[in-house]
């Protein structure tokens, strides 16, 4: 097929760079901000930010609804930190009104890993992902809690107390605990180029 046309939701966070990495892997990429532009792309990324506040402006921007719509109906989406609690079913440690996409049979806990000076950088073992570790950027970033039947862990790290899962995916939705976009490695993103190529054939 020719090159698919995958969106970065352009309300917050590394929107530049999903693109450049996006267009690296083989996509069309485009910022979202509107419903309208929305129903044009073949999937779309969910880069990080503050996962309260971009909650918040999809509502603001009227983009909640038609976005849990194109996820139920089979859309390949990728969240990376905060994209990641947004896709998930359930958020601890979130404001009562976030709104979560439902996206993932997950449950993820904000800011699991610490504040902003707490943030870390890891080489991790990354299941579907070739040519040996993914060099992963970690800034104030969520884990997975709880996985459903469905989901597949792809990633996780070590932690003082436990064994953290920080990347998963159930069908045609991935999502990462870190920022792949921040390294220069575009695996991640060929990875997810490759579920929405398969998406739409």
């Amino acid at each position: 097929m020719s090159e698919p046309v995958v969106g970065v939701l352009a309300l917050q966070g590394a929107v530049r760079e999903h693109v450049a990495m996006l267009e690296r892997a083989g996509a069309v990429a485009r910022p979202i901000r509107r419903p309208a532009e929305l129903s044009e792309v073949d999937g779309l990324v969910l880069p990080g930010g503050e996962s309260t506040a971009m909650s918040s402006l999809l509502e603001s921007f009227e983009l909640l609804q038609p976005l849990r719509e194109r996820i139920a109906a089979g859309m390949p989406a990728f969240g990376s930190c905060a994209g990641m609690i947004l896709l998930a079913r359930q958020a601890l440690d979130a404001r009562p009104d976030q709104h979560q996409l439902d996206g993932l049979d997950i449950v993820v806990r904000r800011n699991a890993f610490g504040r902003q000076v707490d943030s870390f950088e890891e080489d991790v073992d990354f299941a579907g992902v070739h040519g040996g570790p993914v060099h992963a950027v970690f800034i104030r970033a969520p884990w997975v809690e709880k996985v459903g039947a469905d989901v597949e862990v792809l990633a996780s790290v070590p932690d003082e107390q436990a064994t953290r899962i920080v990347a998963v995916r159930q069908g045609a939705v991935l999502a990462t605990a870190f920022h792949p976009e921040l390294t220069g490695d575009e695996r991640v993103h060929r990875l997810f180029v490759r579920i929405v190529r398969d998406a739409s054939t």
